[in-house]
């Protein structure tokens, strides 16, 4: 027999040797289930649930958040127009009222001013009038000035006495007239953009027996 005869009936019996092997080890591993990446569903799905309620969860903490966020914005918003609201009014009564000082330390010039008029009256003497004149355009003119600034006289003789206005110095009987009147203004009063800056001093009247009261009703 040959060299090449001898390998091929070697290589022959080999083969037929490890057929039956393969053959034995095949129904083994078609048995044998492929457990390598196949999927765990409920293992899964719980991790997915987990985490879809995490989302809502974090969803809804930013919802109340922004929520809270606005709610503040709005307040100090508010508060922000207040305080301009507030700022625009100190300003305003500062203008309107910053001069009331001064006006207080100026009206017992324009009573005098008056009482001298006042004493005046009746007065036949040429130098004496003539003083006098000058004393009715200072007068003039200073109640043009307190005019143009808004003052304005509070003079309520014969009025119902009001005690946001007046100040009453004295009560006398009066049977002509009604409770609670003003008979005799000892002192005007003045108002500077509508407030009073110093009350009339007046007389009021207890009325008679029979008398009616006399009120006012603005007041």
């Amino acid at each position: 027999m040959s060299a090449d005869q001898s390998r091929q009936t070697e290589e022959q019996t080999n083969d037929s040797a490890q057929a039956p092997e393969e053959a034995a080890e095949a129904p083994q591993a078609a048995e044998t289930p492929d457990t390598e990446g196949s999927p765990e569903p409920e293992a899964e799905t719980t991790s997915e649930d987990v985490s879809l309620e995490e989302l809502v969860a974090e969803l809804q903490a930013s919802r109340e958040e922004v929520d809270r966020l606005k709610e503040a914005l709005l307040r100090s918003e508010a508060e922000a127009q207040n305080i301009r609201r507030r700022a625009e009014k100190d300003v305003e009564a500062a203008h309107k009222y910053g001069q009331e000082k001064l006006i207080k330390e100026l009206l017992p010039v324009k009573d005098n001013l008056e009482r001298a008029l006042e004493a005046g009256t009746g007065v036949e003497d040429a130098a004496v009038r003539a003083i006098l004149e000058g004393i009715e355009l200072t007068d003039k003119s200073f109640a043009d000035t307190l005019s143009k600034i808004e003052v304005e006289a509070i003079d309520p003789s014969g009025q119902p006495f009001n005690p946001q206005e007046h100040q009453a110095m004295s009560m006398v009987e009066n049977e002509e007239v009604p409770a609670n009147t003003v008979i005799a203004v000892i002192q005007k009063g003045y108002r500077l953009h509508g407030r009073v800056v110093r009350p009339a001093m007046v007389m009021v009247s207890k009325g008679g027996a029979d008398a009616k009261p006399n009120i006012d009703e603005t007041a």
